[in-house]
Order: structure tokens, then sequence, then C-alpha cells
């Protein structure tokens, strides 16, 4: 693909697609394919500042994106807003901002006036610019039941159908910019995002769930659920080790512009919903997405009101919620008193690698994966990472 100035909706689905392919073949920085990536998503970038202006965000997001950058609490925000009930009322969105608590909140935590003084939760459904969602893949990935010709004129009607089992999109998350927390790049495609979210909530509704306990998911559980690596069909014993804890896993593969390793939320029968798009197919990926957002589901969703998590994990972790649900994942998967004390730590080799599996009863695909991301070098031990071979167990 010759790479050139976007100048219309086709050429700017053809770039989202061939900016997918470069990431995921995650080229190296200044070598011809690293540069093909720079220019790429500069090129991206230009179109979408013309055609897709971003929103001021919502006054709620901003104070919680604050909160993450500076790290902050419930509490430290008393002082600007009120008492500890105030702030929980205004980040779950149920009181307005005051003209105090916004003077307190521009003064101290440097958040625009203009973003606070909009209306939390502007995001409605009338607002919505329908064609801008990805009909051609859902159609495409059968995700709608639609003609092409259709596509254009009934855009609104198709999406909202879709929606509609899960809530609407008044119901969701990431179109009204609520309760979310993110781990992703900024030039993510909102309407991308909210299409895969709305497909994983609807796939969750057929499953056939235990009652959910957050109790349930405990230092043993996770344990256990590590040990279901070792079997070739892991994968699949892991959704059906998660539904007895009432947890629904759903992997569906990410759209272009969403940049998904995984997401976390309390789907539409009130049970915690992981989706995991393995945009890299290994056996050492998935496990840690997947602990990684069940770490999320046992610290995360029932605090702060929290209703949507999404991660790309490349992204390094910038706030104590991602770096509690890594340090959660690593150490479900192999405890970190045995990892400074292992060869495979301190010397990183195959059969170190292979001998630390065997004794943790996990798969060694894990203990490669551990290595190479202590090294960063993620060309090593690919003999044992385990490619191509969880994608089709879901398919």
């Amino acid at each position: 693909m010759d790479i050139k100035l976007i100048k219309s909706e086709a050429d700017y689905d053809r770039a989202l697609e061939e900016l997918d392919r470069l990431m995921v073949s995650n080229p190296d920085k200044g070598s011809s394919d690293g540069d093909r990536l720079e220019l790429l998503a500069h090129v991206i970038e230009v179109y979408e500042d013309e055609h897709y202006p971003i929103d001021l965000p919502d006054p709620v997001e901003a104070i919680r994106f604050c909160m993450d950058q500076q790290g902050l609490s419930q509490r430290d925000l008393i002082p600007y807003i009120g008492s500890r009930s105030k702030v929980s009322e205004v980040l779950s969105g149920k009181r307005p901002l005051s003209l105090s608590m916004i003077r307190e909140l521009n003064k101290h935590l440097n958040i625009p006036a203009e973003v606070l003084l909009q209306k939390p939760g502007a995001k409605l459904e009338e607002d919505v610019e329908w064609h801008r969602f990805p009909l051609k893949d859902m159609v495409k990935r059968k995700w709608l039941k639609a003609a092409a010709t259709e596509i254009k004129e009934n855009a609104e009607e198709i999406v909202r159908a879709f929606v509609e089992p899960v809530g609407g999109l008044n119901a969701s998350p990431v179109m009204c910019r609520r309760n979310i927390h993110i781990r992703a790049p900024e030039n993510r495609n909102p309407y991308a995002l909210e299409a895969w979210r709305a497909r994983v909530a609807r796939r969750s509704l057929e499953a056939k769930l235990e009652p959910y306990r957050a109790d349930m998911i405990d230092r043993e559980a996770l344990t256990a659920l590590a040990k279901l690596s070792r079997p070739h069909n892991g994968p699949m014993l892991a959704r059906d080790y998660l539904l007895g804890l009432g947890v629904v896993l759903v992997v569906e593969e990410h759209l272009p512009g969403t940049y998904l390793d995984g997401a976390a939320f309390m789907g539409p029968t009130g049970h915690p919903v992981i989706g995991l798009t393995l945009r890299y197919d290994r056996i050492d990926n998935f496990w840690f997405t997947l602990m990684h957002e069940l770490a999320h589901v046992a610290l995360h969703l029932p605090l702060d009101h929290i209703d949507f998590i999404m991660d790309n994990l490349e992204v390094e972790a910038a706030d104590d919620f991602e770096r509690e649900a890594d340090q959660a994942a690593q150490e479900a998967l192999i405890p970190e008193e045995i990892w400074r004390d292992s060869g495979a730590c301190n010397l990183g080799t195959a059969d170190y690698a292979i001998e630390l599996a065997d004794q943790l009863k996990i798969h060694p695909a894990i203990v490669a994966g551990r290595i190479r991301r202590q090294e960063g070098n993620y060309k090593k031990l690919n003999q044992l990472v385990g490619h191509g071979v969880v994608r089709e167990m879901f398919r």
C-alpha cells in the first residue's frame, strides 16, 4: 500500500487496516515498516482531525483522568468538592458540579473550566453520527444481518437494533464517556470501540452462568485457573472454569481503530464480562491478558463506580489501577518469590523456562512470555510462546 493523503472513507478504511497489520507485526523503530507505521499514523491523524473532530471530554471523565494521572484517590477530592458522599455522587454522575466545585477543581487540578461547565453525560443518541460505526466490518463479520445497499440509508435503524438488547447507546459508558478507565492510545475510534463492546455484551447473554460473588475470585481460584494452562485446551477450560464463578469470557476479534487486547465490564445481566481480542494469537498473551482483566474484575469493577475498563497492554501502565492489575496477573501466574530465585529469571534459557513451568504446573509459554517481557526481547524463545493456536480454539 502506497502511503498518501486520505481523501475518502474508503481510503480511511484501508489505512486503518494497514495500520493494524503493521502494529501486529511490531516492526523495529527505524526499520522500513517502522517508518511506514509512523507515517501512516500521522496521515490517519490528519484525516481524523479534519473529519472526526474530538469533542471536549465529559466533566466526570476529565476528573477521573486527572485522578489517574496524578495518583489521586476520592479522599483527595474532598477539599475541592465537599464531603466523601459528595465526591462519590459527582463521580457516579448523580450530582452536578456546582460553581464553587468548578472553581476549586480548575484552580487546584488545572482542569479547564470549559470542560467542567459541560453537562455530564452529554453524548446522547441524538448526537450520534450513525454512519461512523464500522458497519461494513460489522456486516462482513455477520454481526449484522443487512445488505450492503441498506447500510448507508438505514445506519441509525440498524445500529439501534444492534445495541438495544444491551441497553442502547444512552446506557453505553463508551458513547456517554462516563465511568470508564482506559489504557490505550488516544487516537482510538469510539464508534468502533462501542460496536465491539456491544458485540461482546450481546454474546455474554448467551452464557449459562452461576451466580456471581466477588469473594469467589481469590488467590486460590487464580492459582487453580493458572494451572488450567497446562493442557493443550487450557483456554477452553479457563472459559468453563470462569462460568462456574459467574464470570463470562468472550473472545472477539478487535475492530480497526480500537487497539484493544482486552476489556472488563459488568454485563447486562449483572455478571462480570471479560472480552479478549487475541490481537496477538499466542498462549502467553492469552493467559497474561486474561489474568490482567480478571484482576480488574476482582479489584476495580466493584469500586469507584467503574463501568468499563479497556486495555492495550503495549501501553505502559501509568496509574495504580493498571499497575495493580499487572502485578496481580504476574503473581497469579508466577509468584514473585519463586520467580526471583529461578533460573528462568536469572538465566532466561528455554530449559529453565520448562523447568519452572513443570514446578508450577503451568504452560511453558507463560514462563517464556515473562522472560521476554523482563528482557524486552520479543524474538526470544519464539518456539515456546505458542503462536497461532488460541484463536482457532475459539473459532
